[in-house]
């Protein structure tokens, strides 16, 4: 057989089979393109140099790469597959007409090396184009400096070109192992060959029903923070895998009590739609987890990336609730006192006013609490108490400094304490700590803090005791169960002035570099935070993360929807003749629309409706975890997730009527 007729079988099969290659070949070219963009910004040393927490944000940028390359593997093997399945008849007409399957695979070849090439010069010239934009959205978000200038990251091109060239040669090699392994006959019924009606498989759908209701107790029982985040993989792990499980399993059991309900099932649409839904269940399960998983990552990522975005100004506000803090690690007067004259000395001579200073001393250290009213010091494993949940950290301040901060006349013995519960179940007379028992003479909602404590990582038992000598004496058993690990007593300067945002860097600095040379010539520890200075690395952090969460949202969103689209075509090539036939029956148009509206309504709204309840059952461990970046607005973080669900919901809604438009017109054909 002549050599050019290769090429050319294989430019003919594309254009005639455009209407599955185009969205194939645009799905190829928009994955390059997003790959090439985020390797680029990780290779991108601007982004280090000019954003706060630079360094992370490159990191969560390279972690993005290697997420969204597995995911291109994975999402173009599976998109192949429907392409693959609607060319079995040509393969197997081409068989039958005397072509041997080598000469099919040599057809293939072209066909993949064609698409490749269009693919990888597409995808490489939207990505360099789009770039620039990219780096520019990105620095915006991370509220960098924005420096203009173009140019190309070979190193990015290269990468990109591998990893996608080893991909488009996996997918030819799969394609040529089908054609290879098929019978002619095979080949030519492919596209059209169908499933027995399937048998309820009651262990796997008893199983699909444990892994999900264990993944839901688990998202909604966890408490700590730090726990949540540990167990959040598992959590994914069995609802992914009960998702498959419920669509294969479950959705096959309802679709048969539909059957046994007469009264629904002998109804012309139901009938038909019913039917075929079940006679190819397990290729429809497949496609339906695959979307309802995809959904559920895009509400997750997006929802929780724009709820940590939307209120960073208030975590902000709430981890710094002060313009400048200042910590020393001792309960020296004079070091406090030193430190309070070298911050009104570098305001004055700033030409800045202070408007509120506040010191105070506290001492806050671990405990293990499991109910009553008996506080442990020890590790989780020492108290013979595992679980992390119940790890608290006690935080005590004096009562004059109490008074003092809240203008209240407060007087306690030293066996007497005011409680701070900080939203916490305690509702005990007294406790007792270090074998003594402290008397409850009241509580309160109100509390010095850092900021630290709003965030709520591991809750925190606020406690005001009689004077300093009660502190210390706390502070010496303390350290005689925790030794070197022991925390001492922090002295806290804490300044609010009338200067603007930028004058307020400038004026820290000047503190800063005046109280650690003190600290340092005195053995004294110190750390000190500026809100102004934290904020820009805030802005780094979250802006990377929002950029993440939309970057793979929308990556994630386009898959669902080729998937989707995929689904439909192949399906109404399934349909076609069925229909056909049931209209030569007495079958009229309007019934047939019918049985079309109730075939696609019932299988398409499936997985937007599963994946909303997977999304609502992740909203309490996704909180626990945000409260590690200081998000603890619950109201502000529901509000995202309902917009965010409700958003992508009409999106999938116009997906619905699209396709099913085209749905139709495959059938009327």
């Amino acid at each position: 057989m002549n050599g050019q007729i290769y090429p050319r079988l294989a430019l003919t099969n594309i254009r005639k089979n455009a209407r599955n290659y185009v969205p194939y070949i645009l799905t190829c070219i928009f994955a390059i393109a997003m790959y090439y963009m985020l390797h680029s910004l990780s290779m991108n040393k601007k982004i280090e140099e000019t954003v706060f927490g630079g360094a992370t944000m490159m990191y969560i940028l390279e972690f993005g790469c290697h997420i969204l390359a597995i995911f291109s593997f994975i999402f173009l093997f599976y998109t192949n597959s429907f392409l693959m399945k609607n060319r079995r008849k040509e393969f197997g007409l081409f068989n039958i007409l005397g072509m041997e399957k080598r000469h099919i695979a040599r057809v293939n070849f072209y066909e993949s090396v064609f698409v490749a090439a269009v693919s990888l010069a597409g995808g490489l010239v939207v990505g360099i184009i789009l770039d620039k934009l990219m780096y520019l959205l990105a620095a915006r978000l991370m509220d960098a400096e924005l420096s203009f200038g173009f140019y190309i990251s070979l190193q990015s091109v290269q990468n990109t070109v591998i990893i996608f060239g080893v991909l488009f040669l996996l997918i030819f090699l799969n394609s040529v192992r089908l054609i290879h392994c098929s019978k002619p006959v095979e080949l030519l019924k492919g596209g059209h060959t169908g499933e027995k009606e399937p048998r309820v498989k009651f262990p796997l759908a008893i199983l699909g029903i444990a892994c999900l209701g264990t993944g839901y107790y688990i998202a909604v029982t966890v408490k700590n923070p730090i726990k949540a985040l540990t167990l959040f993989f598992v959590a994914v792990l069995l609802v992914i895998a009960g998702t498959y499980l419920l669509f294969s399993a479950v959705s096959i059991a309802f679709l048969k009590m539909l059957k046994n309900n007469k009264s629904y099932y002998y109804q012309t649409a139901h009938f038909i739609s019913v039917s075929g839904m079940m006679y190819r269940m397990k290729q429809n399960a497949v496609g339906l987890a695959n979307i309802c998983i995809l959904s559920t990552m895009v509400l997750v990522l997006v929802s929780s990336t724009t709820s940590l975005m939307t209120g960073v100004e208030s975590i902000i506000k709430n981890r710094y609730p002060h313009q400048i803090e200042l910590r020393l690690h001792t309960e020296e007067q004079g070091a406090i006192k030193r430190a309070e004259n070298i911050a009104e000395q570098a305001a004055e001579k700033s030409n800045i006013r202070i408007t509120k200073m506040t010191t105070y001393s506290n001492l806050q250290f671990a405990c293990v609490y499991k109910g009553g009213n008996e506080f442990i010091v020890g590790s989780p494993t020492e108290t013979g108490v595992g679980d992390i949940d119940n790890v608290h950290e006690l935080n005590f301040i004096t009562a004059e400094e109490y008074a003092r901060y809240f203008k209240e006349n407060i007087t306690l013995s030293e066996d007497e304490v005011i409680f701070f519960k900080n939203g916490n179940l305690f509702s005990e007379n007294s406790f007792t700590l270090f074998d003594k028992e402290y008397k409850i003479a009241g509580f309160t909602d109100k509390f010095l803090t850092d900021g630290m404590m709003l965030s709520d990582v591991t809750s925190t038992f606020g406690i005001v005791v009689k004077n300093m000598d009660v502190l210390k004496e706390l502070e010496k058993k303390q350290k005689r169960v925790y030794g070197k690990n022991a925390s001492s007593l922090i002295s806290y300067c804490l300044l609010d002035t009338d200067a603007s945002a930028a004058d307020t860097v400038p004026l820290y600095k000047s503190i800063d570099r005046e109280l650690r040379s003190f600290c340092g010539k005195n053995d004294i520890f110190y750390m000190g935070a500026c809100r102004e200075s934290q904020k820009m690395s805030v802005y780094g952090l979250y802006g990377g993360l929002f950029f993440i969460g939309i970057y793979l949202g929308l990556m994630f969103t386009v898959a669902t929807v080729l998937i989707i689209y995929y689904k439909q075509i192949s399906e109404g090539m399934d349909d076609k003749e069925r229909f056909e036939i049931m209209q030569k029956v007495g079958m009229d148009e309007n019934e047939v629309k019918k049985s079309i509206r109730s075939q696609v309504l019932t299988v398409f709204f499936m997985p937007l409706i599963t994946a909303g309840v997977h999304a609502a059952f992740s909203l309490p461990i996704i909180r626990k975890i945000l409260l590690m970046f200081s998000m603890n607005d619950r109201k502000l973080f529901i509000t995202c997730n309902i917009c965010c669900y409700l958003a992508f919901a009409l999106i999938y809604s116009a997906v619905y009527v699209l396709t099913a438009r085209m749905y139709y017109r495959l059938i009327r054909r």
